[in-house]
């Protein structure tokens, strides 16, 4: 066991999965994934500041928030908060979760042949679920994606047959809400079988109760032979909620994957796991983060590129402003194996720190094992150019829009590279209401 507060939550997380074990009926396999992840956890432990992965973001003082009796988190939610997170403009299909179940009767579900889209729980026998649920190895080494595997209970199934394209954006809204503090798992599996393709945006609320949440979610998604994915991640909330969110996605042969984090203000905490499985040579892989943040915030992004077949291409571009006394970590990844020749691999993590008490802690990391690749990357952390402002200043521009426009420009090349204009246009909205405030 690693920490004192380890031993108290084992012990509640065995008593849950014993309770989910005693209601699920013929779902074997899954019990032995359940008690198997537990076991894993009891030798792992929670993480502290000296788990190398997690020494500048001190999960603990969060977890020690909640009960260490897990409560049910079912709950029913109005259309009213829905529709706080409508985006406008937006033409898409939804799915509404609420702390990871489905409400079909706040959603409009994509339709249509070769779609599968449900509960989790209720496809734990299709293909999709049967080949691809729990098969991403880098799961495993994480003790909070541990907890999920052994805890969830519902999160989303997205399954797209051979040669399917969903014809508009799905809109995914996560709604987090309790009565009492809850430590909540969602777990979602996305599968794009060959030749599919498919933009999907989420976003979460937290309607105001009043009680922490704590959303500690895992999404498991498989981008197959020539497949191509548009993936959006908008995350927002309040001062009750906390996240720890890890996506975990495989690329195949010739795929395509475009990922885009955006981090607003709100939430205390935030931590983002993204781990990308290069399994199939000629893929590419596009993941692009931008965070912002104020008052004392901490948002905390690890990302982990696996070049592990030959010939494939990636671009990491994540970007932070920091506002106040708020701080940000970043540590990217980059591994090569022996076997992933012509590998071009291209990281950078650019920062703006605007608070005179904010700071960044940076690790861009390249580990190499083959010799013929071209693999860069880099890291900066300053303040706005004097001359910039004066330039601004001279012309008329107060000083909160002069600096609404500089981190506008900052941020260009992220939202510039959003495909959806109703989104992008939001986020950059966003952006200018953040530095007016």
């Amino acid at each position: 066991m690693t920490s004192d507060i380890t031993l108290p939550l084992y012990q509640a997380l065995t008593e849950d999965v014993n309770a989910l074990s005693a209601l699920a009926t013929g779902q074997d396999d899954l019990q032995g994934i359940r008690r198997e992840a537990l076991e894993r956890f009891s030798v792992m432990g929670l993480p502290t500041l000296k788990t190398e992965a997690w020494r500048y973001s001190n999960i603990q003082r969060y977890l020690k928030e909640f009960p260490y009796e897990m409560v049910s988190t079912t709950a029913t939610v109005s259309a009213a908060v829905v529709a706080q997170t409508a985006i406008p403009e937006l033409d898409c299909y939804r799915i509404v979760l609420v702390n990871g179940h489905l409400q079909a009767e706040l959603s409009e579900l994509p339709a249509g042949k070769g779609i599968t889209v449900g509960a989790l729980s209720a496809h734990t026998q299709a293909p999709g679920f049967t080949t691809w649920f729990n098969q991403q190895h880098h799961l495993e080494k994480e003790a909070l994606a541990t907890i999920n595997t052994a805890l969830f209970s519902d999160g989303l199934y997205l399954e797209l047959a051979a040669n399917t394209v969903i014809d508009k954006p799905v809109h995914i809204v996560h709604v987090y809400t309790s009565t009492q503090p809850a430590f909540i798992q969602p777990r979602h599996l996305w599968v794009l079988n060959k030749n599919a393709a498919a933009t999907i945006i989420e976003s979460a609320v937290h309607p105001d109760t009043n009680a922490v949440a704590f959303a500690n979610s895992v999404l498991e998604t498989v981008i197959d032979e020539n497949a191509e994915l548009w993936h959006y991640n908008v995350q927002q909330g309040d001062e009750h909620f906390r996240e720890v969110h890890y996506t975990a996605a495989q690329q195949q042969a010739n795929s395509r994957y475009h990922h885009f984090n955006f981090t607003l203000p709100g939430t205390p905490f935030t931590r983002n796991n993204l781990s990308v499985a290069l399994n199939g040579s000629n893929t590419e892989t596009n993941l692009n983060g931008l965070y912002v943040a104020n008052n004392s915030q901490h948002v905390d992004n690890h990302t982990f590129m696996d070049h592990i077949m030959p010939n494939c291409h990636s671009n990491e571009l994540y970007k932070g402003v920091l506002l106040d006394s708020s701080n940000g970590v970043f540590t990217g990844r980059i591994l090569v194996h022996q076997e992933a020749q012509k590998t071009n691999a291209f990281q950078q993590n650019n920062n703006l720190l605007l608070g005179t008490k904010a700071d960044i802690n940076s690790q861009p990391q390249l580990e190499i094992y083959a010799d013929d690749v071209k693999c860069s990357h880099g890291f900066t952390a300053g303040q706005f150019s004097e001359e910039s402002m004066f330039y601004l200043r001279s012309r008329g521009i107060g000083e909160d829009a002069a600096k609404a426009l500089m981190v506008n420009a900052f941020s260009h090349d992220i939202t510039d590279e959003v495909k959806i204009p109703a989104l992008q246009h939001y986020l950059q909205e966003q952006i200018v209401a953040i530095m007016n405030k």
